[in-house]
């Protein structure tokens, strides 16, 4: 079931929360599951930017929220509970913007016909609606996505083609706008939605503000495909190997060819090759690259480096094959990325 945080601006903005009831409870007193970090963190983006819109003397009023739900109790994984100010069915008045957020059961919502109908009703007359990680399951369900492209949590978007074959779903993209309905992976990658929403309602000097009080980027650098080496890929059994993928995480600009690799892990090129793909699951060759692409990416978002230097320093060795490696993983050159992404924030 979900839980909804209200807020009211312009006209009214809601974020609501998808959850999981408790089948062997009442309507009235079973809980609802939902991801505590993606309301909370949605919710400390909002706040900020009210902070720093009255610290501005701006006449802006900012964000008022209000949470919103099906259940009174709305709780997390473990031990962490919100309580609902009142049902959803309660709301009054024109909603500016309806922000729903995930469940790991997406299905238990999306089987509410009481939930998806008033949804379908409020979405006609809302400026914006915002589906956050299985979220956007309920968008779906009530036909608000047909022939949209949409976005889900990489772990369900196989689901979400699956069940709701008129979307057009987009598996790499950390949010997507098609219209006025975004949709988002959800999770840590929520923070970067909200953070859009803010930067268009308020400014990108507002938004900008925030992303430096939460300590995140204004724009995360790539989509869903291109989270961090370290955690994209399996961490090595052997201690040679763990070892030497850190190693290679602090020295991009060394040679990292497969013989300078295999001696410094003690064993032939041939069975490094074997042993690596066994217990990393990708080649060398990919690793490297995608350490280089991570460590260019850096580089190119916090420094005023050329790029050329980059290049050097990242172990691509040229510029033209640092811009070939970003078009094939990324699908834009180092300059276009840069454009996009470089702050001095």
């Amino acid at each position: 079931m979900p839980l909804l945080l209200h807020e009211k601006r312009r006209a009214q903005e809601t974020v609501r929360k998808e959850g999981v009831h408790d089948p062997a409870a009442s309507r009235d007193d079973r809980d609802a599951l939902f991801r505590s970090h993606e309301i909370g963190g949605t919710l400390d983006v909002f706040y900020a930017a009210n902070v720093l819109l009255a610290e501005a003397g701006s006449p802006d009023p900012g964000y008022a929220i209000e949470v919103v739900s099906p259940v009174p109790i709305v709780r997390s994984w473990p031990g962490l509970c919100i309580k609902a100010e009142r049902s959803y069915h309660d709301i009054r008045g024109p909603i500016d913007t309806l922000i729903i957020t995930g469940t790991d059961t997406p299905g238990e919502a999306t089987q509410d016909v009481e939930l998806v109908a008033w949804l379908s009703r409020e979405a006609s007359t809302a400026r914006r609606l915002v589906g956050m990680c299985t979220g956007t399951f309920l968008l779906a369900a009530a036909g608000l996505l047909d022939g949209r492209r949409a976005t889900s949590h990489w772990l369900f978007c196989d689901e979400l083609t699956r069940l709701f074959p008129k979307v057009h779903v987009e598996r790499d993209p950390i949010y997507v706008r098609d219209g006025a309905i975004y949709t988002g992976v959800g999770a840590s990658a929520g923070l970067d939605l909200a953070l859009a929403l803010v930067e268009e309602d308020v400014g990108r000097r507002i938004a900008l503000g925030v992303a430096k009080r939460e300590v995140f980027f204004l724009k995360r650098p790539g989509g869903q495909a291109q989270f961090s080496v370290q955690l994209s890929v399996q961490t090595a059994e052997r201690d040679p190997l763990r070892d030497l993928q850190m190693w290679i995480v602090d020295h991009p600009g060394a040679d990292l060819s497969v013989d300078a690799l295999a001696r410094r892990a003690a064993m032939s090129p041939r069975n490094f090759c074997r042993v690596f793909v066994r217990e990393i699951g990708t080649t060398p060759g990919r690793f490297v690259e995608r350490v280089r692409l991570e460590a260019g990416r850096r580089l190119l978002e916090e420094s005023a480096r050329s790029i050329p230097e980059i290049a050097v320093a990242c172990g691509f060795g040229t510029a033209e094959s640092m811009r070939l490696a970003f078009h094939r993983a990324l699908g834009v050159s180092p300059k276009t990325y840069r454009s996009r992404f470089y702050s001095t924030v």
